[in-house]
């Protein structure tokens, strides 16, 4: 009877310790993963265009227009 109270203050110290290790975990793997992530907008505009064309997006004719006037030509 004496050690009923420990249970409650062993639970919430087995919590706390599982919380704090999974928010350290959490901000890590965020930390790692925001340089690899591929936003739009990170590329050239040439790499851009060249991405779109590899999708099919446009056909070779509209592509080299498109790059020509990206280069000025």
């Amino acid at each position: 009877m004496m050690n009923g109270g420990w249970g409650a203050w062993m639970f919430g110290g087995v919590v706390l310790m599982v919380a704090f290790w999974g928010l350290l975990f959490w901000a890590i793997v965020s930390l790692v993963q925001r340089p690899t992530r591929s936003d739009a907008g990170t590329g050239t505009a040439t790499d851009l265009l060249a991405e779109r064309f590899a999708r099919g997006e446009m056909d070779s004719q509209e592509y080299e227009s498109r790059r020509g006037a990206l280069r000025g030509s």
